[in-house]
């Protein structure tokens, strides 16, 4: 035993299976309880330790076991795994003195364990060989299977057809028909990279049908069993793609008349279109009968895809020119269509009814269908008239009102914990839950602001009890890290660099020096590369290292005894209240210490500002104080002036595509709008270092750089929560990328600056716009997200913002479609004055285009709808809508400009402004106070100085 012990932990593990088995049971029995042992140890190891005994373990602790079940359950132990080759073999050679009925019931038990691989489907194979037993068909046991498939295509020199190695396999008939019985396809089944080749699964089964491996009417049963039971989509089109392969018959069509109703009801677009063309067929041949057709009728039509609510029209014009007497039963279901939100949907149902509604005799039928048609819109409201005279009844107008979501409420910040155990708690928590930093997409985290109070109280409690109970604080400190990779390893370079900084990085860097990990030397050394510099510094970097700075001069008040922190927001958004911070000054002034440079500094940047008498009073109190850090804080508040004013981007025209400014339209470099900002020289002056970057002033660079993550750019808007025009026009680039580039997650901060007490001026309308053209839908919720908080608390500015993204689509910056779908998004939530007043801006531009944008008849499909619901009182007509719906054709964009024009008055559109042309500017975008107008400069940015009361604002005059 004390060999085999040995063995172990020198870690060589292809010595083991001959010293197990020269051990008797009761030898094999004492080993065991020494492995449990030497396994428990083992987990606090170091990964390099872990490694180089983890094989030798796993195949003795397997020889050593008596029963099956524990020793599948010691074989399956996640701990003894690892990413190199398996030691499966040895395992084998360990228990090749068992018996067959021992090995099958170890394979038994073993296949039934969770994720198996390959390696492991190898195993339970040649255990189920020499115990000479079937293989058992379980779930896990498939993936493993379907694992192994899919790496054989690849080994050796060409690539070798799937339908060959299924063949070859004894197992495939028992285990591909399991596939169809899964909760869920492994992941290797799903996937294909061309859907025509046979080379796939769907292909490989289906040819393996035609051979007579896999029965083919057992495969298209459960084809649709498994279309009928839902699951997820790359599932279902996976099950859809083997039954077209495989054909249906007649007779297999009919049994499942029912089946085919429900996917086309309820299934996906795929599924559901398959459906109905079975359905078409069943009625064709007479066997889908009129009540069925009906009921599954009114489930298709009120589904969105325009496709399939077309296709099932056309299935119901066919099956009343074919028998008009059915036109009682079957013209409620076309009725349904009244409410699709395309109009040709609407008319083509409209018409429908119009031809066959002689013959629903029953009056009730009618009053039905009238009262269905009432629910069209003013475009259709003569028509309608016209069609059911009397039975439609007019609806008395009501006032409208707009439903916004409640403005958000300033939360107070939590005091920081009072007792050891309760910040440890949370500090342990924080630190372990992104110990591994993996990337978090922002649909991952439901409040950013979160991160940075929860960092915030963290820190100053961690300054707090240091100072009264370091002792304690450590030893608790060190027991509740134990394991984390910091603790043993120190801190990895990228936890203290400021382009990957995270709060979470900034707690471990100073509970690592509580610990003592952290010496003198390499503290001073890290926080000396806090300080960003350089032209191409971004604002990422110079963000992050302002948060790293304040982390080391945390660490430097822990050492130094200060009593807290003085620049711990007061509310979640980061701001502290001014009266709030003197009186943190008054605590330091009655102590006879003073705040560190970079914590006063974070606690300027946060402070509310405001030129009321609160403003005014905070001032006074604070130059009454009679220290330096009151008498800065006086003339800061008094100052009342952004951190950086930022200038209005140049682009205030929309330009007409063509052939001389093509270059312009795809190079991204010439098309980007972005914005610039100003220096402050107080910053650069009185401020640490690290706060520097701030107060330079900034040209925009659309570079791409990576600082992502929702909980990485809390504390970005929590630097700044009184500046958000400032943080848009920095951040900006991001937005672009997003909107350009279909960079993921970068829209999660607007949310945060739409909270901020702030002005929300032209930047940050600029973002907004951006974030509503962003290419993810997850990206452009939170941009809608954020407008609807801008509109609940009256910081809206609509006709701003529809020329903003007016500007956006002429450079190519932005898509037409997805703004659609954004603003759709908006007004489903009730905001259709919001949303009418923002197109009311932005479609002139559009509508002055000779080639009509990709996606203007979904944008007016919106504008439509909310002039409809909220009314066009107030609203400016629209320049080029009646010219666009007076052009012949009936494409989507006309049919929706003529719906928006019939929602207003007669004669309005005479009175619209021209479109914006080459040589017209449309309104100004919003920019800092007191701005003049400003031109394209010569690098395509920036503002043309008109005179000497204006040199501050050209580019020229930025000072860098």
């Amino acid at each position: 035993m004390n060999e085999l012990l040995t063995a172990v932990r020198a870690g060589r593990h292809h010595e083991v299976p001959p010293l197990v088995l020269a051990l008797d049971r009761p030898g094999r029995r004492a080993a065991l309880t020494e492995l449990k042992e030497l396994r428990k140890e083992v987990r606090n190891w170091d990964w390099q330790r872990r490694d180089r005994i983890r094989k030798a373990l796993l195949v003795a602790g397997a020889g050593c076991h008596t029963g099956a079940a524990g020793c599948a359950a010691w074989i399956g132990g996640r701990d003894l795994r690892d990413w190199t080759r398996s030691p499966y073999p040895l395992i084998l050679a360990s228990l090749k003195d068992r018996a067959p009925e021992w090995l099958g019931d170890l394979a038994h038990r073993f296949a039934g364990r969770a994720a198996l691989s390959d390696a492991e489907y190898t195993f339970v194979g040649e255990l189920t060989r020499i115990a000479g037993i079937p293989l058992p068909v379980t779930d896990n046991l498939v993936v493993g299977w379907a694992e192994l498939v899919g790496a054989a295509r690849w080994r050796g020199r060409t690539r070798r057809p799937l339908t060959d190695i299924l063949r070859d396999d004894p197992h495939t008939a028992v285990l591909a028909s399991r596939l169809f019985e899964m909760p869920e396809l492994p992941p290797q089944v799903d996937f294909y990279d061309a859907p025509d080749s046979q080379d796939h699964w769907p292909g490989a089964l289906c040819a393996l049908a035609d051979d007579g491996v896999l029965d083919r009417a057992h495969l298209v049963e459960r084809c649709v069993t498994r279309l009928m039971r839902g699951g997820k989509s790359v599932d279902q089109r996976f099950f859809l793609a083997v039954l077209l392969r495989l054909g249906t018959t007649e007779e297999e069509e009919d049994r499942h008349l029912r089946d085919w109703t429900a996917m086309a009801a309820d299934g996906i677009a795929p599924v559901a279109s398959h459906a109905q063309q079975v359905l078409v067929r069943l009625d064709a041949r007479g066997v889908l009968s009129t009540r069925e057709l009906a009921d599954v009728s009114g489930a298709v039509l009120f589904r969105q895809e325009k496709k399939l609510v077309r296709a099932q029209l056309t299935l119901l014009g066919k099956a009343l020119r074919r028998d008009a007497s059915t036109a009682g039963e079957l013209l409620p279901a076309v009725a349904e269509a009244f409410g699709h939100e395309a109009i040709d949907v609407q008319e083509r149902a409209l018409k429908l009814v119009a031809r066959y509604l002689r013959g629903a005799g029953d009056p009730e039928v009618r009053e039905r269908l009238a009262s269905a048609a009432g629910q069209l819109g003013p475009l259709h409201r003569e028509s309608v008239a016209a069609l059911f005279g009397d039975l439609v009844e007019e609806e008395a107008a009501e006032a409208y009102e707009e439903f916004l979501p409640p403005a958000p409420v300033l939360r107070r910040l939590e005091p920081a914990p009072e007792t050891v155990a309760e910040l440890v708690e949370e500090v342990a928590a924080r630190v372990k839950a992104h110990a591994s930093e993996h990337w978090i997409p922002s649909s991952a985290v439901l409040d950013a602001s979160d991160g940075i109070t929860g960092f915030e109280r963290a820190l100053d409690g961690l300054v707090r009890l240091a100072r009264t109970d370091r002792e304690e604080l450590t030893g608790a400190l060190r027991e509740a890290l134990a394991g984390v990779h910091f603790v043993e390893h120190g801190l990895s370079p990228y936890m203290i660099d400021p382009r990957y900084i995270s709060t979470s990085h900034g707690l471990s860097a100073v509970a690592a020096s509580l610990l003592g990990l952290v010496s003198e030397r390499d503290r001073v050394a890290w926080r000396a590369k806090t300080t960003v510099k350089g032209a191409d510094a971004c604002a990422h970097a110079a963000l992050n290292g302002v948060l790293l700075d304040r982390v080391w001069e945390a660490v430097e008040a822990i050492a130094a005894g200060r009593p807290f922190l003085v620049a711990t927001p007061t509310w979640h958004t980061g701001a502290i209240e001014a009266a709030e911070l003197v009186e943190r000054l008054r605590a330091y002034r009655e102590l006879g210490a003073s705040p560190g440079p970079a914590d006063f500094a974070q606690a300027l940047l946060r402070v509310r500002r405001n030129s009321g008498p609160e403003g005014a009073a905070a001032a006074a109190a604070a130059e009454a104080l009679g220290t330096g850090e009151g008498d800065r804080l006086a003339a800061w508040i008094r100052a009342d002036e952004p951190v950086a004013p930022v200038l209005r981007h140049p682009a205030t025209a929309v330009s007409r595509p063509s052939a001389g400014n093509w270059w312009q339209r795809t190079t991204t470099g010439a098309r980007q709008v972005l914005l610039a900002t100003r220096e402050r020289l107080v910053i650069q002056r009185e401020f640490p270092e690290a706060f520097h970057w701030l107060g330079r002033a900034q040209l925009p660079h659309a570079r791409e750089c990576y600082h992502w993550g929702p909980e990485r750019s809390s504390h970005w808007t929590a630097t700044l929560p009184e500046d958000p025009e400032t943080l848009a026009a920095w951040l900006m680039p991001d937005l672009l990328f997003a909107a350009d580039q279909g960079q993921r997650g970068a829209v999660g901060f607007l949310s945060a600056l739409a909270e901020s007490a702030g002005e929300a001026g032209g930047a940050m309308h600029l973002a907004l716009a951006y974030g509503l053209g962003a290419r993810h839908p997850e990206d452009r919720t939170a941009a809608v997200d954020a407008l609807l908080v801008l509109a609940a608390r009256g910081r809206l500015d609509g006709a701003s913002l529809g020329r903003e993204l007016a500007i956006l689509v002429d450079r190519d910056l932005v898509k037409v479609n997805r703004t659609a779908d954004a603003l759709g998004t908006a007004a489903a939530t009730g905001a259709y004055r919001t949303v009418l007043t923002v197109l009311a801006a932005m479609l002139p531009g559009l509508l002055a285009y000779e080639k009509t944008p990709r996606g203007l008849g979904d944008l007016l499909s919106v504008a439509a709808g909310c002039a409809e619901r909220c009314g066009t009182d107030g609203i400016p007509p629209i320049a080029g809508l009646a010219a666009t719906a007076g052009r012949k054709g009936s494409s989507q964009t006309v049919r929706q400009a003529a719906r928006l024009l019939a929602a207003f008055p007669a004669g309005a559109e005479e009175s619209a402004p021209e479109a914006l042309g080459p040589q017209a500017s449309a309104p100004e975008a919003v920019g800092p106070e007191g701005a003049g107008p400003e031109g394209v400069g010569p690098e395509g940015f920036g503002p043309q100085a008109s005179g000497a009361d204006r040199k501050d604002q050209g580019v020229a005059g930025l000072k860098i």
